[in-house]
């Protein structure tokens, strides 16, 4: 059995809205080691959120969308016998947080053709509304886990 994780790296609240997730989400979107242009990519992407969206904090709209691309499971690999079975699993709150916020700046990334602000405001946006690139890779991992929940019995 795997020991717990003592020396887990807490992330700092960032200072311009005093919120953890956007510290760790300006690590996600981070590229080169290069954070300056991290945080100005995740703040310009909350100011078009504002602005698209009518509303005073756009971390609300923010939390939301990691809130819905977060998954509550996911299948595992697990060798039984011989044989490779997809277990389903529930995914803890870290690694819903985790899977979310990567899976949001992927789906940014994968759009062509406009700056990355423009294109990771656009997704948060779908996601807050259940829409997007990242809420259909959790419903593609839920499928998964749907389709092999007769095999949960392996899941100890």
């Amino acid at each position: 059995m795997r020991h717990k994780v003592k020396n887990r790296n807490i992330v700092k609240p960032e200072l311009k809205y005093n919120n953890e997730h956007v510290a760790k989400f300006i690590n996600y979107v981070m590229e080169s080691g290069k954070k300056n242009t991290a945080r100005t990519i995740v703040y310009k992407a909350l100011d078009v959120i504002k602005e698209k969206e009518k509303v005073d904090d756009a971390i609300i709209i923010f939390e939301d969308a990691l809130r819905n691309a977060g998954p509550t499971v996911e299948v595992r690999s697990r060798r039984v016998g011989g044989a490779n079975y997809q277990v389903p699993r529930e995914v803890r709150a870290e690694r819903r947080l985790q899977l979310a916020m990567r899976w949001i700046v992927a789906a940014s990334r994968g759009k062509k053709g406009r700056p990355m602000h423009e294109k990771l405001a656009d997704e948060l946006i779908l996601a807050s509304k259940n829409e997007g690139e990242a809420i259909r890779k959790k419903e593609n991992v839920h499928k998964m886990a749907e389709a092999n929940k007769a095999f949960a019995h392996f899941a100890w």
